[in-house]
């Protein structure tokens, strides 16, 4: 589970902006009776959901995306060879192209926290530290500064966690992250953070092998079918067969971080939809089932892996192709796991209802002067009191992250007489 991720210089990201799943201690009635909006973790109450709001071009897809670069350049990394650009745009302005962008995470696995982060140009790695807290108190694993010296030794530091960490280092190539190399190399602790990064924070809703599709989809059938009569009542069943063996994962480019459906089922999976109207009639799903019914099927088939086994997920955009009474629908899975977590964007603005979030669960995302995105969340206005209308406050631009539109009849005459 994530307790704070911290970035700068990743595309409209110029200083660093924080997510912090960390509940904030709030004493109002409506926060009392949204506890199971959050979980207790040892010492800390973490939130099961926040939610980006912005303007177009604010910035808040771009937090989802460097999030989804800096993971997957965790499980990615080793195959890096000396050629390899990374596919991330520094800041464009103020001469932050020549600066690295910078990942911090700090999280909890097997019931113990780690920090983990790294710093990067688009040619290579320049730092990176991974610490925990086996007892309670911090204590290093590595620190890697390639501007420390030229030698491994005088770049590396290491205490006593890994086995033969040197050898690790002279494997590890500027295009590489140690972790990743550690990994690679059958390194206990290694192993465990990466099959974190690749196994428990999913990146999209299309994050899993073909054949996997198959096994979750029979394994969470009934309550696949259950979450597809939200979007078309009379279906009653669904049968998946695999036309094309493969392990391999399915992951969206990184450059732009988009996939189709289409693009990557048809060749290998072959769904069919059952009807309640004539149930022996077969519907081919891509071709034949509206995009929201598609999509809430890819949905709920990673959504139910991750409430399951307490994952965390990132959607941009969730209301896409989905109805609000959809998306509302997923939030309340969310309350009702026990330590699943999601992070989303959206423009939907039905959510901000401070009887069913907390103040602390919405961020802002707002374009700065400079052209750089801002983030922030509700909870910093400590004036802003749990009875006001959330919903209006916001489109009247009370908290600055909304379009400002000059839409007045005379403006928009002069803009077609033009």
């Amino acid at each position: 589970m994530v307790l704070e991720i911290r970035l700068s210089n990743f595309f409209s990201i110029k200083d660093e902006v924080v997510i912090d799943f960390r509940a904030a201690n709030i004493k109002s009635a409506n926060a009392k009776a949204l506890k199971n909006n959050l979980f207790k973790q040892g010492k800390n109450e973490l939130l099961k959901t926040l939610i980006i709001y912005g303007a177009n071009a604010s910035g808040k897809s771009n937090i989802i995306k460097a999030i989804r670069f800096c993971n997957a350049m965790v499980f990615e990394s080793h195959n890096h060879n000396q050629d390899t650009v990374f596919n991330f745009q520094p800041f464009k302005f103020d001469g932050y192209q020549r600066k690295p962008g910078t990942y911090f995470i700090r999280f909890i696995l097997n019931e113990i926290e780690y920090e983990y982060s790294f710093s990067l140009t688009r040619n290579a790695i320049i730092s990176e530290s991974l610490h925990y807290y086996p007892k309670g108190r911090i204590k290093e694993i590595f620190t890697r500064n390639e501007n420390r010296g030229k030698t491994k030794k005088e770049k590396y530091t290491f205490t006593d966690v890994i086995k033969r960490p040197m050898d690790v280092a002279e494997n590890t190539s500027e295009k590489t992250l140690y972790i990743s190399r550690a990994s690679q190399m059958d390194r206990d602790i290694a192993k465990d953070i990466f099959n974190y990064f690749h196994n428990t924070f999913i990146l999209n809703y299309l994050g899993f092998g073909v054949s996997a599709i198959e096994n979750i989809s029979n394994q969470n059938k009934k309550q696949l079918i259950e979450a597809l009569k939200i979007a078309d009542s009379d279906i009653e069943d669904v049968k998946i067969k695999v036309l094309k063996k493969s392990a391999k994962s399915i992951h969206a480019d990184l450059t732009n971080m988009t996939l189709k459906v289409e693009d990557v089922v048809q060749d290998h999976l072959q769904i069919k939809t059952y009807h309640s109207n004539q149930p022996d009639v077969a519907f081919d799903f891509i071709t034949e089932e509206s995009q929201g019914t598609i999509k809430l099927f890819f949905i709920m088939l990673t959504l139910l892996d991750v409430l399951k086994h307490n994952k965390v997920l990132l959607i941009d955009e969730i209301e896409e192709s989905l109805h609000p009474k959809i998306i509302e629908y997923i939030f309340n899975l969310f309350r009702a796991s026990e330590k699943a977590q999601l992070l989303c964007t959206t423009h939907n603005t039905q959510f901000l209802n401070l009887k069913k979030i907390r103040k602390d669960q919405i961020y802002f995302s707002n374009k700065k002067a400079d052209g750089s995105t801002d983030l922030y969340s509700l909870y910093d206005y400590s004036d802003f009191r749990d009875t006001m209308d959330l919903e209006k406050a916001y489109l009247q631009g009370r908290f600055d992250a909304v379009p400002f539109i000059n839409d007045s009849l005379k403006q928009l005459k002069q803009l077609l007489n033009e």
